[in-house]
């Protein structure tokens, strides 16, 4: 299966690059697994509504410009799904058994995802209500679906 993380913005620190390459080199025997930067658009601090759609719709068509018309597309959203992890490890297998070979998963920058986005998605995601910085969600998600494949193995690692 290739999974594949389109995200917002490039990623700068060091710690999260080395845990993000760890769980990489973990998941390698598994899963063929691409991450793919889109750059974050500039925008002033008190932006309109009108003017955060256009940041959207901009960071929106470099995400989508990323992923593959065959792609089952999970995007983390605040309104999507709570699944533990043994729920997304649930739908990795389904998707896999059922003939899905590339997942994607989308994290939008700081101003959320366009709309475009969101609805290209078959499945919205949220890992919880608090907000998290996008960077970190990089590690926390590169974990989890590391996770998700020791746990359809039956390996030790999830407890």
């Amino acid at each position: 299966m290739n999974i594949q993380i389109v995200c917002v913005g490039k990623l700068k620190e060091k710690y999260l690059v080395q845990g993000i390459a760890e769980y990489s080199k973990r998941l390698a025997p598994y899963v063929r697994l691409s991450v793919h930067e889109v750059p974050d658009e500039k925008a002033p601090e008190n932006m309109s509504e009108a003017e955060m759609r256009q940041v959207q719709e901009k960071e929106g068509a470099g995400i989508l410009g990323h992923i593959k018309p065959d792609a089952h597309v999970i995007a983390l959203a605040i309104g999507g799904q709570l699944w533990s992890s043994e729920d997304l490890a649930a739908h990795i297998d389904k998707l896999g058994t059922y003939g899905t070979s590339t997942v994607t998963f989308v994290i939008g920058g700081s101003n959320g995802l366009s709309e475009a986005v969101l609805k290209r998605a078959q499945t919205k995601l949220s890992f919880g209500r608090m907000t998290l910085p996008h960077q970190l969600m990089r590690l926390v998600l590169v974990e989890q679906i590391y996770r998700a494949v020791k746990i359809n193995r039956g390996e030790p690692y999830h407890k």
